[in-house]
C-alpha cells in the first residue's frame, strides 16, 4: 500500500475500468487481452445468425428466379425475359403440358414440362441440385437452359421451337 494509505490500482484495473465505463461489450473483448483468469469472463454471447435460403413462390415467377440462381451458380447464361418468352411460346406456362403429336411424340418421346424438354435432352442436362423430374418446373427450365446455352449459346437466343 502506498505511504498515503489509498490503495494503488494496477494498470489493469485501470484500463478494464476504462474500458468498462467505454462499453461492457468492450470490456468483455478487451479481457483476455489485459489478463482476465476466467475462460467464461471473455465469452461473448451466442449470436444467431439469420438464414440466408431465398425462397421462391410456387409460381411462374418464382420457378424462373429459382431456376436463374441456379443456372448463376453453374454458370449457365440465360435472362428472365428469354426464358419467360420461351416458356410462353412452349407450354403457357403449364409445367404438366404435353406434346404428344410432334416427330418427339411420333418417335416415342414426348415433349414435357415448361419448355418442352424430351427425357433424353433433359437426362443429358440435367443440372446437380434439381430434382430429376422433367415435369419439375425448376428442373426443366433449368435442363433446357443448359441445353440452349450449349447449343444456341443462350436461351435468349432462342426464338421458335428448339
Amino acid at each position: 500500500m502506498p505511504a498515503n494509505g489509498q490503495y494503488r490500482r494496477s494498470r489493469s484495473a485501470r484500463i478494464a475500468r476504462k474500458l468498462a465505463v467505454a462499453g461492457t461489450g468492450a470490456a468483455v473483448l478487451a479481457l483476455p487481452l489485459i489478463g482476465a483468469t476466467s475462460a467464461s469472463a471473455a465469452t461473448p454471447t451466442a449470436v444467431t445468425v439469420a438464414s440466408t435460403a431465398t425462397t421462391y413462390p410456387n409460381n411462374l415467377d418464382g420457378w424462373i428466379r429459382e431456376s436463374l440462381d441456379i443456372m448463376a451458380q453453374h454458370g449457365i447464361p440465360g435472362s428472365y425475359n428469354g426464358i419467360y418468352r420461351n416458356i410462353m411460346r412452349e407450354s403457357s406456362g403449364n409445367p404438366y403440358a404435353i406434346n404428344n403429336w410432334d416427330s418427339n411424340a411420333a418417335k416415342g418421346t414426348p415433349s414435357k414440362g415448361l419448355l418442352q424438354v424430351i427425357d433424353p435432352t433433359f437426362a443429358a442436362y440435367h443440372v446437380p441440385g434439381t430434382p430429376f423430374d422433367p415435369y419439375d418446373p425448376v428442373a426443366n427450365i433449368t435442363a433446357a437452359c443448359n441445353y440452349a446455352a450449349d447449343r444456341y449459346g443462350s436461351i435468349d437466343n432462342v426464338f421458335g421451337a428448339y
